[in-house]
């Protein structure tokens, strides 16, 4: 009967990995048979055409205006938030409730910031369709996912490394910055470089506060549109499913050089730190 029992799970374990894996190749071969004949240089490396014999450059452009900018605002605050909470914090209601407020930012629907960005940022502080508006309200949502795995990666350092390095006199904030931060940075940097996979793929929260305007941006104040938000406008006002596709392999390959970099410098970094 347990024997049953042990093949039965198995089964059920090897059945979902099939599906899941199934499912992904499913979905990014149908992307890359529609849309990857519409990839090349002048594509990837022109203005955007309303006729559509133009390129993404704008697009392409201003996703990384986005992204730098986003990452920028979220890492220092989602980093310093970890840390306190896992090295200074004492247990306790205060503590509890930071906790508690990041689990529910972590599972507000995008779209939900989307409003919220589009009726503080752009209205309230008059920032109007910007890329800093955009930037702004992403970083609010990849807050919570910078903060969470940078405090799990903090949570891996052994605490005889703490307890070692007091004793030989350092002080906690000598500890923090040459011991414990070092030892837990290829995690830190995971959580960084998933969170810049998800300011690339946001377009609901873009859409209501960066705009739709598909020229090159000049500056953080401009209304700007994004690869996302480029791929839901071919597919929705013109019916260009090649189209969309075709900006869906490029996010792909985006996400994929994204992956393949974080596997190669977190590997890297924890060679360095044996």
């Amino acid at each position: 009967m347990r024997k049953i029992k042990d093949n039965f799970l198995s089964f059920l374990l090897y059945l979902s990995s099939f599906v899941t894996v199934g499912l992904l190749v499913l979905i990014v071969g149908f992307i890359f048979v529609n849309g990857i004949k519409g990839i090349n240089l002048s594509y990837i490396f022109s203005d955007y055409s309303a006729s559509g014999d133009g390129g993404i450059l704008p697009m392409i452009v201003s996703t990384v205006y986005m992204v730098v900018i986003a990452i920028a605002i979220a890492t220092p605050i989602g980093i310093l938030s970890a840390i306190y909470l896992n090295e200074y914090a004492k247990k306790g209601k205060i503590v509890e409730i930071i906790r508690f407020a990041t689990e529910c930012l972590a599972g507000i629907p995008s779209i939900i910031y989307g409003l919220f960005g589009g009726i503080f940022f752009v209205v309230t502080l008059k920032m109007q369709y910007s890329i800093i508006a955009g930037a702004l309200t992403v970083a609010i949502i990849i807050l919570p996912v910078i903060i969470r795995t940078t405090e799990e990666a903090l949570k891996t350092v052994p605490n005889e490394f703490r307890e070692g390095s007091l004793a030989m006199g350092a002080t906690k904030f000598q500890t923090l910055y040459k011991v414990i931060i070092p030892s837990a940075l290829p995690g830190i940097l995971s959580g960084v470089i998933l969170s810049i996979g998800r300011v690339i793929g946001e377009s609901a929260a873009i859409l209501l506060t960066a705009g739709t305007v598909a020229s090159m941006p000049t500056s953080i104040f401009d209304s700007a549109r994004t690869l996302t938000v480029h791929s839901y406008l071919l597919t929705k006002e013109m019916g260009d499913i090649s189209g969309a596709a075709t900006v869906g392999v490029v996010l792909i390959i985006i996400v994929l050089i994204l992956n393949t970099s974080t596997k190669l410098i977190v590997k890297k970094l924890s060679k360095g730190n044996i």
